[in-house]
């Protein structure tokens, strides 16, 4: 069982470092796991390791989503009796905002995933979860930050702090989140992407993308919960409950504390990547992963 809590500190530290950086924590952990699969619970249903991956790899990001709220409180706590009436307002507003920016992804990760499930059995990530398809996303989003950035030399951002951004743009942004539904696109460069081409700063677009996140990651994860519930509670080929291993709750608690701390670092490095650097590097990246993806998943 050693292994098992080796695989689940590295699969923290993946899930830190790349939940944040434009290069899709999905495609890592999808590799990842493939090379070290979590077999926790094995001995309990022969589904177990792979109902408890689905639900893992989602609900770490609970630990990823606590550091930006704790390195952003400042900004994000409307009732702090230090800020004035105006701050506290422009605080709500901010908010507001990730709200109406979380609408399209909730509508096609909620409602038109269990439309899709009841119609053909399978869900969204039942269709699309395979390397084929993260390969081939880490390819098209890397050519595209590179193809974006040399746009962008040639244009100045008129959007520099969330105050600027309207609501328009909100929903905008919250388009391109929903694209991140396919596995492999990165939720943070799809974002982040579709920051740069409305015209945010690089700092602007970063720091919203990770607003954003926050009921993204928060409902996605409340989602995968419920369904692990139902498939031990009986939802299995077994029709019985199941009991779930303490070593389960462990790896999952072990591996969201780690997500958490190595966020905190993520989060401050891309900061101050993003003032001073472009996002070609991350796209040159996502380029070579993908082929390594690709080839793995060929010759498997």
């Amino acid at each position: 069982m050693i292994f098992e809590y080796i695989k689940a500190i590295l699969l923290g530290i993946i899930e830190g470092v790349t939940e944040w950086l434009p290069v899709s924590s999905t495609g890592h952990i999808i590799l990842f796991d493939e090379l070290f699969p979590l077999t926790v619970g094995a001995d309990v249903h022969p589904d177990f390791p792979s109902e408890f991956m689905s639900m893992f790899e989602v609900v770490i990001q609970l630990g990823a989503i606590m550091a930006v709220v704790v390195l952003f409180w400042d900004k994000l706590w409307p009732f702090s009796t230090k800020k004035t009436a105006i701050e506290r307002k422009s605080v709500w507003q901010t908010w507001f905002k990730v709200c109406v920016a979380s609408i399209p992804a909730a509508a096609v990760g909620i409602v038109l995933d269990k439309i899709i499930e009841k119609i053909t059995g399978k869900d969204i990530d039942g269709w699309l979860y395979n390397g084929t398809t993260v390969a081939l996303m880490l390819i098209i989003y890397g050519v595209l930050f590179i193809v974006i950035e040399q746009f962008n030399k040639k244009r100045t951002p008129n959007i520099h702090n969330i105050q600027q951004i309207s609501y328009k743009y909100a929903f905008l942004m919250g388009i391109f989140q929903m694209l991140a539904i396919i596995p492999g696109t990165s939720r943070s460069g799809a974002t982040i992407l579709g920051a740069m081409l409305i015209g945010f700063s690089r700092t602007c677009g970063a720091e919203f993308s990770f607003f954003m996140g926050i009921p993204a990651m928060v409902g996605g994860s409340l989602v995968k919960a419920l369904g692990f519930i139902e498939f031990v509670g009986g939802e299995n080929s077994l029709g019985a409950s199941l009991n779930v291993p303490a070593d389960a709750y462990v790896i999952l608690a072990l591996a969201t504390v780690i997500a958490f701390a190595v966020s905190m670092i993520s989060i401050k490095f891309l900061m101050n990547f993003v003032k001073k650097h472009s996002f070609a590097a991350f796209g040159i990246y996502r380029i070579v992963l993908g082929a390594i993806v690709l080839i793995y998943f060929s010759l498997r």
